[in-house]
């Protein structure tokens, strides 16, 4: 006998939402929740900043300046990853896309691979608050631990391994910033464009992760089942 079951929407998903809103915490969980790949763009190029790449020494001078990485060279990276396999059954895009000419790509991208559509999740936060949490973000130098001044109560070493805990230079308050203004230039104005086609779900950003995290969970169930077997064609 036939199985009536329908087949499972596709979790194609990006999290759009300023430097500082949580996009990172919340875009693991999510991603943990619906069996898909987080692909943050922000730590591939941190990555080859480490590491010292050609494709790192560019964007590092860049990314102090609280600047964007070049469409170009981000779309080439994105591109890459979607194609491979654990991307089949969905993703979630952390980072991706910051411009239109990016959410324009990644619609071509999409298209060619007669994907499910999109379902856009914006987390909202007020700025006050994002300079609260930007400006007083450490990180470890050791594992890696991101903490909160106020989290560590004027410690200056990691409470977990003991190792130093610095500010990195884009989250000083001068490149916060004026990484808040490349915000609302160049990436504020996807909402607008993803509300357009009926695929943005709006958010508040503010409150505790677990309650972000279920009412981003419920946005994209309630929006996935009406994606299920559409796609998008620019």
């Amino acid at each position: 006998m036939a199985s009536s079951a329908q087949p499972r929407a596709e979790a194609n998903i990006v999290l759009l939402g300023p430097p500082g809103a949580g996009k990172g915490t919340q875009a693991k969980r999510l991603a943990a929740q619906l069996g898909v790949p987080h692909i943050s763009t922000g730590d591939i190029l941190r990555e080859a900043v480490a590491k010292g790449t050609e494709l790192g020494r560019q964007a590092k001078a860049i990314m102090e300046r609280g600047d964007l990485v070049p469409d170009e060279v981000v779309i080439g990276i994105v591109r890459e990853r979607l194609a491979e396999g654990d991307c089949r059954p969905g993703f979630l895009l952390d980072g991706f896309p910051r411009t239109m000419a990016q959410a324009e790509a990644l619609d071509e991208m999409l298209a060619g691979l007669a994907r499910q559509a999109l379902v856009v999740l914006d987390l909202e936060v007020p700025e006050q608050e994002l300079l609260r949490r930007l400006t007083g973000r450490r990180v470890c130098q050791g594992c890696g631990l991101i903490s909160h001044l106020e989290e560590l109560g004027g410690a200056k070493q990691c409470p977990r391994c003991g190792a130093a805990m610095r500010q990195r230079d884009d989250d000083k308050p001068q490149a916060v910033s004026e990484r808040l203004r490349v915000y609302q230039r160049q990436t504020a104005p996807l909402e607008a464009y993803y509300e357009r086609s009926g695929r943005l779900r709006k958010l508040a950003g503010t409150g505790s992760p677990d309650a972000i995290a279920a009412q981003a969970l419920a946005s994209w169930q309630q929006a996935g089942s009406g994606a299920l077997g559409n796609t998008w064609r620019p």
